[in-house]
């Protein structure tokens, strides 16, 4: 039953949201010129990659120097991509992911391949499930960047603490797969943007 309301939810969404994919795409040209779209390799369901889709928020090649995004004004980051980063309008192109079914609207958030490799076997629970735009995690962690940009090392940071409690926020989910839950995780997360 969550699948069938991933895949109605999904087109609807990329139908009704297509005039706003098109004028920020004419941003993203505009500002910095190179691809509308960034596909990056993520984990999925039993350990498979596939290729997450986002609009392009940073300069072109900007992630070879870093998979972390350090703060709200990491130089990598375009003019555009600043605002479309904030409001989360670079994640909108994840519809896509979720109509073909590499996704579910609500699930934990796909992780690059350098840290699901450093997953202790608990963790690796969590790509039992197929992975989600939002989660309780997500949600939680919406200001995931700003906390990162506030220490010494990120990237130890995200590993040592922010992995963690973001598995442990995505066991709430995936213990209690039901759509009651699903429905309110998208509530909570229309809150949390809203506010």
């Amino acid at each position: 039953m969550i699948r069938f309301f991933d895949i109605l939810f999904s087109l609807f969404g990329l139908l009704i949201l297509s005039p706003l994919f098109v004028i920020v795409a004419i941003w993203i040209v505009i500002d910095n010129p190179g691809p509308v779209f960034y596909r990056q390799q993520r984990v999925s369901k039993h350990n498979k990659d596939f290729g997450l889709l986002k609009f392009r928020s940073m300069r072109v090649g900007a992630d070879k120097m870093s998979l972390i995004t350090i703060g709200e004004r990491d130089p990598r980051i375009t003019r555009a991509g600043y605002y479309i980063r904030k409001y989360k309008i670079d994640e909108l192109p994840q519809l896509w992911n979720v109509l073909v079914g590499d996704m579910s609207l609500v699930g934990p958030r796909p992780e690059v391949r350098r840290y699901v490799d450093v997953y202790t076997d608990e963790q690796k629970r969590v790509l039992n499930v197929r992975p989600g735009i939002t989660d309780y995690a997500s949600i939680e962690y919406m200001d995931e960047n700003r906390l990162l940009a506030q220490t010494e090392d990120p990237d130890k940071t995200y590993i040592e603490e922010i992995i963690p409690a973001k598995i442990a926020l995505n066991m709430r989910y995936i213990e209690h797969q039901t759509l009651g839950e699903y429905f309110k995780i998208i509530a909570l997360t229309f809150a949390k943007l809203i506010r």
